[in-house]
């Protein structure tokens, strides 16, 4: 597996950090105004490879419940979701009709039954995790034969290139980072690999007009990816 790059060598900002639970636990109530639909939901969109279309699936990491949401309106028959924060789950609860259930678990220990699932997803969850090995094995586990797992990503290169982990202004104003890794396509791919994933197919979501528009201050990083959206075959 490629070598991990620790996300302090490109840290520009010097944020006081929290992990993934305290750090979503307070952004909740913000989140919703602050996700940009760029960042996810736009990449679910291009995806070919992705077929919710009367599918059971599993949600890891369903946060506010963004990713079910658009699941649900792509006709999944079935979601279940996870997420380790319990406020995001209540948001995620919220969504009347779209989760058949929620659970609070680790992305990499869920509880759910094994090959029970057409399609399992994880969106903007990966930069937290120290090792993508356990999620990976997880997906695959839950999978039924030829089930497809989708992953959309903050990407490494703009982690890198900007020095901004990912952050929220929790409620006096201050900016707080959530605790933030680098990790490479290629320890995707290897990950993917040992837990006996194919590549699908994979797509990057640049900084654009749009994206300029919402951050003038991005304007520097014009042409550089922000996110990635991946799908792999069983």
């Amino acid at each position: 597996m490629g070598a991990m790059s620790s996300f302090a060598q490109f840290d520009r900002r010097g944020y006081r950090t929290v992990d993934a639970r305290t750090g979503y636990g307070a952004w909740a109530p913000t989140y919703e105004r602050t996700v940009q639909d760029a960042m996810d939901v736009e990449l679910l969109d291009v995806l070919e490879e992705i077929h919710p279309q009367g599918a059971t699936v599993a949600d890891l990491g369903c946060g506010s419940g963004r990713t079910g949401a658009w699941l649900h309106a792509h006709g999944a028959a079935a979601i279940d979701g996870v997420d380790v924060t319990p406020e995001m789950l209540e948001l995620a609860c919220g969504r009347e009709g779209v989760f058949r259930s929620l659970v609070e678990a680790d992305v990499a220990a869920t509880g759910l039954p094994s090959g029970a699932y057409d399609l399992v997803t994880t969106s903007l969850v990966d930069e937290h995790l120290d090792d993508l090995r356990p999620l990976y094995a997880e997906a695959r586990r839950l999978l039924r034969p030829e089930g497809t797992y989708v992953l959309v990503g903050y990407h490494p290169h703009f982690i890198m290139a900007s020095g901004m982990p990912t952050h929220f202004d929790d409620a006096t104003g201050e900016p707080v980072a959530i605790v933030t890794h680098v990790h490479q396509l290629s320890e995707h791919v290897a990950a993917a690999h040992a837990a006996g994933f194919r590549l699908a197919e994979l797509r990057e979501r640049l900084i654009d007009d749009a994206w300029v528009a919402l951050k003038p201050k991005w304007e520097p990083l014009r042409g550089h990816p922000i996110a990635f959206g991946v799908a792999w075959r069983a």
